[in-house]
């Protein structure tokens, strides 16, 4: 240890043993530059410190000490920082406004830079909110959608579609149990010869006096086959076996096509919907049901091959308008057994709805077991289920049938 190492640990040694002495606190260790006071880092001498000199030597003074005195040695690179009392060495801050930093006018100045305002703050805020402040956005309106025609009530809707399995019985079942739910007065005509909406609406079709069968073929009135259902202001007209047969008989019979629309026209005004579900097929059985219709309504799954039968059935629809009933036209396209798990139900979807527009119902009839389960009990789905993500879907597609309705 040199001799200027020595003075300097001896000099401090003498400083921190005169700051213990019991009685004296006039003095204190003194400082060392770099080096944070801590209260730490100072413990009473004891072992070998107090041996040696009575105090604590710090290792970060020893260190300081020893660089600041091994570089004047070298070259005197090492120059003293001059001591700045507490007072200098504090930065005055100047005290920022945060009224007058937020409603600053750009390019003048501010109470924050310490020129004083010859405005009132109220003055200066409508004045920075006149400059600053960017002009309101008006209200933009909502796109205008497209006329939407208006319907009068009675509505007689064909339900219609070659293709089998998409749909049809169970959205004529629902649609008219769900119609009649909101208060309106729904005949169902079962006009497909399996009798699914008869037996889905809980009717015995060999329990029955007269069917559909006998107001085409035998000129029965409509009125006398109407049966009543489990649901309030539903009825329907049920079919039977013998229904089958009537595409054949029908084939001579004067005037076959209008023969339902005859018999419609006789009981029209004492229902608001009359729904006719068709048979999977293009003969005679439809062609009588587009010819007593107003409207027809497409019920498709959202597959391939329901594109294919879409164009077919739109094909027929024209011919019809052209020979039989010019006021026939397609108003709805429903899109049922929708899976949104699959792209390919979203593609039918989209490719749907890019060609037909409006036309298609907002309202998709998701794939829902629930529906399959309640024709096995004779009950719409409204009833077997009300709360079933399928009588959701279809109490909104009534609403949206309807909202057309005059």
């Amino acid at each position: 240890m040199t001799n200027e190492e020595s003075r300097s640990d001896y000099g401090w040694r003498s400083a921190w043993g005169r700051s213990i002495r019991p009685g004296t606190h006039s003095e204190e260790p003194p400082a060392t530059e770099g080096v944070p006071e801590t209260g730490d880092d100072e413990v009473p001498p004891s072992g070998e410190d107090a041996a040696n000199g009575g105090g604590v030597v710090e290792r970060s003074a020893q260190s300081t000490t020893r660089s600041h005195d091994e570089g004047a040695a070298v070259g005197g690179l090492v120059e003293a920082a001059p001591e700045q009392s507490p007072e200098s060495s504090r930065t005055e801050v100047p005290a920022v406004d945060t009224w007058a930093s937020q409603r600053a006018v750009p390019g003048e100045p501010t109470i924050a830079q310490g020129i004083e305002p010859d405005i009132s703050p109220v003055d200066a805020g409508v004045l920075a909110s006149e400059v600053s402040t960017p002009a309101p956005i008006s209200h933009v309106e909502p796109p205008i959608e497209p006329t939407v025609k208006r319907r009068q009530l009675p509505r007689v809707i064909a339900l219609a579609n070659q293709k089998g399995g998409v749909g049809k019985t169970t959205t004529t079942i629902n649609l008219g149990a769900a119609l009649a739910d909101d208060d309106h007065r729904v005949l169902v005509i079962d006009l497909d010869p399996q009798g699914n909406a008869t037996t889905g609406l809980g009717i015995n079709s060999r329990a029955l006096d007269y069917s559909i069968y006998d107001v085409l073929l035998a000129e029965v009135p409509l009125e006398d086959c109407v049966e009543s259902t489990s649901v309030r202001n539903l009825f329907i007209a049920p079919a039977s076996l013998d229904l089958a047969g009537a595409e054949i008989e029908l084939v001579p019979v004067m005037s076959r096509e209008l023969r339902l629309r005859n018999a419609i026209n006789e009981v029209r005004d004492d229902y608001d919907y009359i729904l006719i579900d068709c048979p999977p097929s293009l003969g005679i059985l439809t062609i009588n049901a587009l010819a007593a219709a107003d409207e027809v309504m497409v019920p498709i799954q959202c597959e391939y091959y329901a594109l294919e039968g879409l164009g077919m059935l739109s094909r027929n629809i024209g011919l019809v308008q052209k020979s039989l009933n010019t006021a026939l036209e397609l108003s709805s396209i429903i899109l049922v057994m929708y899976d949104g798990r699959t792209k390919l139900a979203e593609q039918v979807s989209t490719e749907v709805r890019e060609h037909f527009g409006s036309v298609v119902c907002r309202t998709v009839i998701p794939r829902n077991i629930r529906l399959s389960e309640a024709p096995s009990y004779g009950q719409p789905i409204t009833t077997f289920d009300p709360s079933s993500r399928g009588a959701v879907a279809y109490r909104e597609l009534a609403r949206e049938v309807h909202r057309v309705s005059a």
